[in-house]
């Protein structure tokens, strides 16, 4: 819920922003600023909440904790590039296939009913999908129409 937040409300600011400096909307800007702002957001977790997010990846995975970091890692080129016009296509691609990359992990984890943010098995269960499966299609369709469409 907060990535959600944090996306729309930024987005929502930069709009305004924009709309203040330059006298026009400019909805995919403001978009990609609210997509960079939401990496940054969550790529910060991946290194506050390493721990727990290693509980999403299955044991029988090597090098968990490195491939956090690594994700959070991607998270960061990706609201930089996003921004960078030669790469803005490149970037929002290789975006859309992370965030499809990183459903299985957010699967395993609502099975598993892991919570990241304390470390434990007891977080909200698989009723989280019915949140995080819509919101990930969400992510995919805004950097879609935001990088690639209307770019």
């Amino acid at each position: 819920m907060k990535p959600l937040i944090v996306l729309v409300l930024t987005t929502v600011i930069a709009l305004a922003i924009i709309k203040l400096n330059k006298g026009v909307y400019d909805f995919s800007f403001a978009a990609r600023i609210g997509m960079s702002v939401m990496l940054l957001f969550t790529a910060l977790g991946h290194f506050i909440y390493t721990e727990g997010m290693m509980l999403m990846i299955p044991e029988s995975i090597p090098g968990r904790k490195e491939l956090v970091y690594f994700t959070g890692i991607i998270e960061v080129f990706a609201a930089v590039g996003l921004h960078v016009a030669q790469f803005r296509t490149l970037t929002a691609w290789l975006l859309i296939a992370f965030f499809i990359l990183m459903l299985p992990s957010n699967i395993y984890a609502a099975i598993e009913r892991v919570d990241y943010q304390k470390a434990t098995y007891h977080g909200k269960g698989i009723t989280y999908l019915w949140f995080r499966i819509p919101l990930q299609v969400l992510f995919i369709l805004w950097v879609y129409f935001s990088a690639i469409r209307f770019k």
